[in-house]
């Protein structure tokens, strides 16, 4: 036997054995095992999104206290965004190479540690630089978090199951919300950050001893480390979806499909991201992450201040009307969970930008001439973006393999960082130049490229994630 021959069965056998333990991963169904673990990366998850929002409950203070300029708010918010594309990218690479449960605890670890700095900041220039660092680990944590969970669920129930988990951010964002309207007129702008950092810290402790995806460990070649975290996840429930005594021939046929999915034993590098197979799967998320975050995120950072400065409504009521569109976001990503694995991604995404874009356009066709025309048209319209932008959490993850799904999910993710950025400046500049109704008719053009996008999308509902992407 030659060695080219020899290396030929060795790499066989190693496929067939990593087949046979994602084949055991896909067998278990959710599991309080599996729950433990969302709930615990879900605690990353809410504190990310709390800490992502706190500065907006601080900045009415300290633009009195420190006299700044609209230029050095506008400074600020951006700092973070910055370093928000910087940790996706940065953390998404150093999950591919030293795994997800290290990594993400890394990113947790940096946001609590700079939420708590940010307290003591004492100037604008210092709490720049430290809303930068922070934001380096709020965009390293969400996407790799995204993974994660992706690795850890089964082809079955995997849509409800990862968006339910998803839910916690949009809940984190309402906690924020009510968190610094009763704590920052209180105690003051220091104890925001402090709430949000020390709950951070406190959950390292919990998320150090999370299990590394077995995805990952198999995709290392690393059997063994694999083989415990999946007997873990056997024992905590004695059902399985097939049952390996009495039916081998379905049983034998997934394990070849997967072993089928895993006979690329590239190493993964975000030039692949590029290869003909999956550079249409890139350029289509990429135009999902901008439009979907372009909309939301516009609609979501200037609603408070559009009903106080064109509508000219009391600051109370302002941010009682505003708070609504979270809660209606809320419901409909709940809704999503309970329903997306039935109707598929692509096609509720692409209702999601239909829906959106025509309720956006009916509003800029009326004028947009009553505060309570954009609490029902707006709201509703960000409430059904809401759930697309939630709905890419779990997608992303799903079309890119294993050797790439971090970085691929990090690098997509830095549009919306991207998105989150312009969107409130070209907001502020259309409204000046144009007027109200020209704002949503620009949110209903960005749901038109959405729209289009998302026709192309890869149908991933139900489908394990090495048949999704070999």
């Amino acid at each position: 036997m030659t060695v080219d021959s020899t290396q030929t069965g060795q790499c066989r056998s190693a496929i067939q054995q990593a087949a046979g333990l994602l084949f055991r991963i896909e067998n278990v169904p959710f599991s309080r095992w599996h729950t433990k673990a969302r709930i615990i990366m879900g605690s990353a998850t809410f504190f990310d999104a709390f800490d992502a929002l706190a500065l907006a409950f601080v900045l009415p203070v300290l633009i009195g206290l420190w006299h700044l300029s609209p230029l050095q708010v506008g400074m600020l918010i951006a700092s973070g965004y910055a370093g928000q594309v910087i940790g996706a990218l940065l953390f998404g690479w150093l999950a591919e190479r030293y795994g997800r449960v290290p990594s993400v605890t890394a990113t947790v670890a940096l946001m609590s540690a700079m939420s708590i700095a940010c307290a003591t900041a004492g100037s604008f220039d210092v709490l720049f630089a430290l809303r930068f660092l922070q934001g380096i680990g709020v965009g390293g944590e969400v996407p790799i978090a995204a993974a994660y969970i992706n690795e850890l669920s089964q082809a079955k129930g995997r849509g409800r199951f990862f968006i339910l988990y998803e839910l916690i951010f949009p809940l984190g964002l309402l906690a924020a919300a009510q968190v610094g309207a009763f704590v920052v007129p209180r105690f003051g702008w220091e104890y925001m950050f402090l709430a949000g950092g020390i709950p951070g810290l406190l959950i390292l402790v919990f998320m150090a001893r999370l299990p590394e995806s077995p995805r990952w460990l198999t995709s290392k070649g690393r059997f063994s480390d694999a083989e415990r975290v999946i007997a873990g996840i056997e024992a905590s429930t004695t059902k399985r979806s097939l049952d390996i005594t009495r039916e081998k021939d379905q049983v034998a046929a997934r394990i070849a499909a997967l072993a089928t999915g895993l006979a690329n034993t590239r190493k993964g590098s975000w030039k692949e991201l590029f290869s003909p197979l999956y550079r249409p799967r890139t350029l289509v998320v990429w135009v999902l992450w901008t439009s979907s975050y372009f909309v939301a995120n516009g609609i979501n950072n200037w609603l408070p201040t559009l009903y106080r400065t064109v509508y000219h409504l009391p600051l109370q009521e302002s941010l009682r009307m505003a708070s609504l569109t979270n809660v209606l976001s809320t419901c409909a990503v709940l809704a999503c969970a309970l329903m997306v694995d039935r109707v598929g991604r692509r096609r509720w995404a692409t209702s999601s930008f239909l829906v959106s874009g025509l309720l956006l356009g009916l509003l800029a066709a009326i004028g947009a001439g009553s505060p309570w025309s954009v609490v029902v048209l707006a709201s509703t319209a960000y409430a059904v973006m809401g759930t697309t932008t939630v709905l890419l959490y779990l997608y992303t993850p799903e079309i890119y393999p294993t050797r790439m799904r971090a970085i691929g999910t990090g690098l997509a993710t830095s549009w919306l960082r991207v998105a989150s950025a312009t969107a409130p400046a070209i907001v502020g500049i259309v409204l000046t130049s144009h007027g109200i109704a020209s704002v949503f008719l620009m949110f209903a053009l960005a749901n038109v490229a959405g729209f289009f996008a998302a026709q192309r999308m890869v149908e991933t509902a139900n489908r394990a994630l090495e048949e999704i992407s070999p």
